[in-house]
């Protein structure tokens, strides 16, 4: 399980030290780890075999030749990286990508569960900003419907 966020710098080769507990995560049949631009975010989406293997069920939910699928699989997988650790327990972020993301220094690290996410810091600052609001509202939002379907099943 990805949990927390870790603020990394990104050294001359564009490498950074991935956490001991992603690492211990990600241990499996694939030694590494997958990496790709993610479809919601302006970030980098990454994790192991599960993560794989759960776009993959994705995907397969939708007719073969489905555009939708297409879409999801051309973005998932044929942007997807498979990178390996070096000794130091590092991955080497592809040049590409990290044009793509503005990664060129700092970069923030965020636990995800079943997956991360690889941000510019800056970037992803100004979206926790905005997910902690999201949250906060949608949380009120969710129990102000729970508190009146109480109410109205009671009557």
């Amino acid at each position: 399980m990805f949990l927390s966020t870790f603020e990394k710098q990104l050294d001359a080769k564009r490498r950074i030290v991935v956490p001991q507990d992603y690492r211990a995560a990600l241990s499996g049949p694939v030694e590494g780890v997958f990496l790709f631009p993610s479809i919601r975010s302006d970030c980098l989406e990454g994790g192991g075999q599960a993560l794989f293997d759960r776009y993959g069920a994705v995907a397969d939910e939708l007719e073969f030749g489905d555009e939708l699928r297409d879409s999801i699989e051309r973005n998932v997988f044929g942007e997807m990286q498979r990178l390996s650790f070096d000794t130091a327990g590092r991955i080497t972020l592809p040049e590409s990508l990290c044009e793509q993301y503005g990664l060129t220094d700092w970069v923030a690290v965020v636990g995800l569960r079943d997956r991360f996410e690889i941000w510019e810091r800056d970037a992803y600052r100004a979206q926790r900003a905005a997910d902690r609001e999201r949250a906060r509202q949608g949380l009120a939002e969710m129990r102000a419907q729970q508190r009146q379907a109480r109410i109205g099943g009671a009557a």
